[in-house]
C-alpha cells in the first residue's frame, strides 16, 4: 500500500513537472502561466532564498555601477553569481539550450519567480523593489541570446517582431548607420535591427537614437531589449496584483503567512552564528571599533562607553556581535558588568537580570538556542524608539547628523557626502561599503551584508590577506591568525556544549522566548529615575514555524526607472 502511494506522488510529481518543461521552452520567459506542482516547505524556502540571494546581487552590482555599458555591468554581475555559486542563474545568463541542466535551471527560476510574487506583492515599496531586480534578471538573461535564440523567444510568445531582411538593411543602411552609435557599416551588417512602432520607443525618438520613417522606428538589439523589457514589467505588475488578490487565501496556513512575510527581511549570506576565529579578548574592543566595527556597531559601542547604558534591544544586538567575533561568554559577563554599573545599574541587579539575559545569547539559559547575531537587514528594519541607538545609523540619522558623525570618525567632508549620498538614497550597505572603503583605503570587492562580515572583511585587510571564497572559507578561517588570544584563561565559543545552529528563515535572534524574559525581567530607568516600559519590536512579535532552515539577507527601494537601461 505505502509503495503504492509513493508511486502514485512520483507519477503525480512526474506529470506536473512534464506540464511545467512545457510551459517554459526557453531560458527567457514572461511567467504567464502559475504552476501547479508539489513542494515540500523546504524546497519552498531553498528556491525562494536562491532567487532573493540572486535580486539582492543584482540591486547591489547595480547601485555600484549605474552609468557603465550594458556588457560591463554584465561582467559585473557574472562575476558576482559566480563567485556567490548561483549555478542556476548562470546557467541561464548563457543563452538558450535545451540540456538537462538548462531545463532543470528553468524549472527553478519558474517556481522562484511565482514564490516571491507571493512574498512581494503586499505593499507598494515591495512591489517597486520585486519589478526593479525583475527587470534586472530579464536584462541579464535576455541580453545573452543570439540572434537565434532571440527569433526562438518571439515565436514561443507569438510577438509580432521580425528582425529586417538583407533587403530592408541595405535599403536604408545610410540612415541606419547614422542614427546608431558607435556602429560601423560592417558592424551594422552582421547586426539584427527591428522595425517597431514608434510609441513604443518614444524615449530613442526624443533622444534621437533610432531611424524614424513612416511612423516606423527602427533599433538595435540593445533597445529592442527595452521593449520587450516594457512588456515584461507590465506581465509583472499585472501578476503581481493578481497575487495579492490571492493572499488571504494562502496565509489562511500559518506557516506559509509567516514564511512569506520574512522573505524580505531574511539574511541569504554566511553564518556567523558561531566565532570561528578564536578568542577576542573585551580590552581590544575600544581599538577595534575604530576601524574594524561597522558604523552601527561602533555607534552602539561608543554610546555604551560614554553613557555606561544600552537599552535591552542595543544590549542584545551588541552581544550578539561580540559573541560572533570571538569574546567569550566569560568576557561578555565582565564586560557588562563593568559597564553597567558604572551607570545606574546596582551590581544586585546585574547578576539577577542582566548577567541572565547575556548567558542566555550565548545559549547557556532558556531552551540554549544558539542565537544569530543582527544581519544587516535585521538591523535596517528592526524598529528604533526614543533614547535607542541600536539599528542602521545610515537609515536613522538625518543627512546632517550623519556627515557630522561621519567627520567625526575622521572622514573628509568629500567623503562624508558621498557615503551620505548613497544613504540619503535608500543605499543603506552600499553607504556602508563605502564607508569601510575610505576607512580602509582600500577598493571594496563585495557588498557588505552582516556587521560581522564587515569585522571579518578587517581584519582580513588589515592582514593584507584576500577573502576567502566559498570553497575555501572554512579552511581559511581555520588559518586565520588568533592574534587577539592574549588571555589564556579565555574560553572559546565554540566550546561549552552549545546547542547547534537553530536559525530558522526569520533568524534565530527572533526567539520568542529571549525577548519575553528581557521584556519581562527589564523595565528601563530614564534620567530623572521614572520607571519606562520597554515595548517588544513590533516586526519581532511573532515566530516562524519550528523548522530549521539557513538563516537568510535584504536591501531597501532604490530610486532609479527600472526601465532606463543603458543605451
Amino acid at each position: 500500500m505505502i509503495n503504492s502511494r509513493q508511486n502514485y506522488l512520483n507519477a503525480k510529481r512526474f506529470s506536473a513537472d512534464l506540464a511545467l518543461e512545457h510551459i517554459i521552452p526557453h531560458n527567457v520567459c514572461f511567467y504567464l502561466i502559475p504552476p501547479i506542482v508539489d513542494l515540500t516547505i523546504d524546497e519552498f524556502e531553498k528556491l525562494a532564498l536562491e532567487r532573493l540571494k540572486m535580486l539582492r546581487l543584482l540591486e547591489q552590482v547595480t547601485a555600484k555601477n549605474p552609468k557603465v555599458s550594458s556588457e560591463a555591468w554584465r561582467e559585473a554581475v557574472l562575476a558576482e553569481v559566480n563567485h556567490e555559486g548561483l549555478r542556476t542563474y548562470a546557467k541561464l545568463a548563457r543563452g538558450n539550450l535545451n540540456d538537462d541542466a538548462s531545463k532543470a535551471a528553468r524549472r527553478r527560476d519558474y517556481l522562484s519567480h511565482f514564490i516571491l510574487r507571493f512574498a512581494y506583492c503586499r505593499s507598494e515599496e515591495l512591489r517597486r523593489w520585486f519589478v526593479a531586480r525583475e527587470m534586472e534578471l530579464f536584462r541579464l538573461k535576455f541580453g545573452a541570446l543570439s540572434m537565434r535564440d532571440v527569433k526562438d523567444f518571439l515565436e514561443v510568445y507569438e510577438l509580432d517582431y521580425k528582425p529586417l531582411s538583407d533587403e530592408e538593411k541595405l535599403d536604408i543602411s545610410e540612415h541606419l548607420c547614422a542614427s546608431t552609435y558607435n556602429h560601423t557599416r560592417l558592424k551594422m551588417e552582421s547586426t539584427d535591427f527591428y522595425a517597431v512602432h514608434f510609441t513604443e520607443v518614444l524615449n530613442l525618438v526624443r533622444d534621437r537614437k533610432c531611424f524614424l520613417k513612416a511612423g516606423v522606428a527602427y533599433i538595435t538589439p540593445e533597445h529592442f531589449t527595452h521593449v520587450i523589457g516594457k512588456k515584461h514589467q507590465q506581465l509583472i505588475e499585472d501578476g503581481l496584483k493578481g497575487h495579492l488578490r490571492l493572499l488571504p487565501t494562502l496565509e489562511i496556513d500559518e506557516r506559509f503567512a509567516m514564511l512569506l512575510k520574512s522573505i524580505h527581511t531574511s539574511y541569504t549570506g554566511k553564518n556567523y552564528t558561531v566565532a570561528k576565529t578564536g578568542s577576542v579578548p573585551v580590552e581590544s574592543l575600544d581599538q577595534l571599533s575604530k576601524k574594524s566595527f561597522s558604523l552601527c556597531m561602533r555607534n552602539v559601542h561608543d554610546t555604551l562607553r560614554a553613557t555606561h547604558h544600552l537599552k535591552h534591544v542595543g544590549r542584545m544586538q551588541y552581544t550578539l556581535f561580540l559573541k560572533a567575533i570571538g569574546v567569550t561568554m566569560e568576557d561578555a559577563l565582565r564586560f557588562w558588568r563593568e559597564e553597567l554599573t558604572r551607570g545606574k545599574v546596582p551590581i544586585e541587579k546585574f547578576e539577577k537580570e542582566y548577567a541572565y539575559a547575556i548567558r542566555h545569547n550565548y545559549g547557556k539559559e532558556g531552551s540554549r538556542i544558539n542565537y544569530s547575531p543582527f544581519s544587516c537587514m535585521k538591523v535596517i528594519t528592526t524598529p528604533i524608539g526614543p533614547g535607542e541607538t541600536h539599528g542602521c545609523p545610515f537609515k536613522n540619522l538625518d543627512s546632517s547628523t550623519l556627515k557630522m558623525k561621519l567627520t567625526g570618525y575622521g572622514l573628509s567632508a568629500i567623503d562624508a557626502d558621498e557615503v551620505a549620498g548613497y544613504a540619503a538614497k535608500g543605499h543603506y550597505q552600499i553607504a556602508c561599503g563605502k564607508y569601510f572603503e575610505v576607512v580602509h583605503e582600500t577598493k571594496l570587492e563585495e557588498g557588505i551584508n552582516h556587521p560581522n562580515q564587515y569585522f571579518e572583511l578587517s581584519q582580513l585587510t588589515m592582514e593584507g590577506k584576500e577573502r576567502p571564497r566559498q570553497g575555501h572559507a572554512a579552511a581559511a578561517a581555520a588559518n586565520q591568525s588568533a592574534r587577539w588570544n592574549s588571555q589564556p584563561n579565555s574560553q572559546s565559543t565554540q566550546d561549552g556544549g552549545m546547542v547547534g545552529d537553530s536559525s530558522t528563515l526569520n533568524g534565530a535572534d527572533d526567539d520568542l522566548e529571549l525577548w519575553e524574559i528581557m521584556e519581562s525581567k527589564e523595565k528601563e530607568t530614564d534620567a530623572d529615575g521614572t520607571m519606562l516600559a520597554v515595548p517588544v519590536a513590533e516586526s519581532l512579535s511573532k515566530k516562524v514555524s519550528p523548522k530549521t532552515t539557513k538563516a537568510a539577507q535584504e536591501w531597501e527601494d532604490d530610486d532609479f526607472d527600472m526601465l532606463e537601461f543603458n543605451e
